[in-house]
């Protein structure tokens, strides 16, 4: 079973190292069709799992998967939105399963897993939680602004702070191109502390425009 994912050239090894299949994508670009289904076809594989890893990235997915299909190439789209949910339905794949007990398997842990990020604002904009200018950092929690604030960490901690309040197990981080060491490291540091049985999993991704993706599971 090959797993393919769309992700950006500087994650391809974080993901690449468990085996999946990279579909490059451009910051604010989103792969075609036709380049998800070529990598269907050049991983030879009768079965195939495709984990968009962006919810835009969906539509493309399931057509090319449709046009595989139609090349009798069994593949499921497991509509991961965030490279949390990625990582979280690939460390459970379990290749000695059946196809669609893995996908389920899959499905469930990307489900489970919340995920939130912060960025940059590039231009003026109202948001659902007020105004915020040029260089202002953005809180989002599944897709939406929650926060508006001036710095990455504290934005994080409060993000992370209002996730976990209703549970979890494990956090994963992933830096950015953006994110410092200190970011990194004092993150990590404050989990443990704020919240010492959180399982902390740091994993650098080196991605543009969002100095920090983070999952909660």
């Amino acid at each position: 079973t090959a797993r393919l994912v769309n992700e950006n050239r500087e994650r391809a090894d974080l993901l690449g190292r468990a085996g999946v299949f990279i579909v490059p994508a451009a910051a604010r670009q989103r792969p075609s069709t036709a380049e998800i289904l070529g990598a269907i076809r050049l991983s030879h594989a009768a079965e195939v799992v495709v984990l968009p890893s962006d919810k835009d990235t969906r539509a493309v997915a399931e057509s090319a998967a449709e046009q595989a299909r139609r090349e009798d190439v069994r593949v499921s789209v497991i509509p991961t939105r965030s490279v949390v949910q990625t990582l979280a339905a690939v460390a459970v794949h379990d290749p000695s399963l059946r196809f669609d007990d893995d996908v389920v398997s899959m499905t469930r842990a990307a489900g489970a897993t919340r995920y939130a990020a912060v960025t940059i604002a590039s231009r003026r904009a109202l948001t659902t939680v007020g105004p915020c200018e040029i260089g202002d950092v953005l809180g989002l929690v599944d897709g939406d602004i929650v926060m508006v604030g001036a710095d990455v960490a504290e934005v994080a901690r409060a993000i992370l702070e209002g996730m976990l309040a209703i549970g979890g197990e494990l956090v994963t981080l992933v830096p950015g191109a953006e994110a410092g060491d200190d970011l990194r490291l004092d993150l990590a540091v404050w989990l443990e502390e704020r919240f010492p049985l959180i399982e902390v999993a740091v994993h650098d991704g080196g991605q543009p425009l969002w100095p920090l993706i983070l999952g909660v599971e």
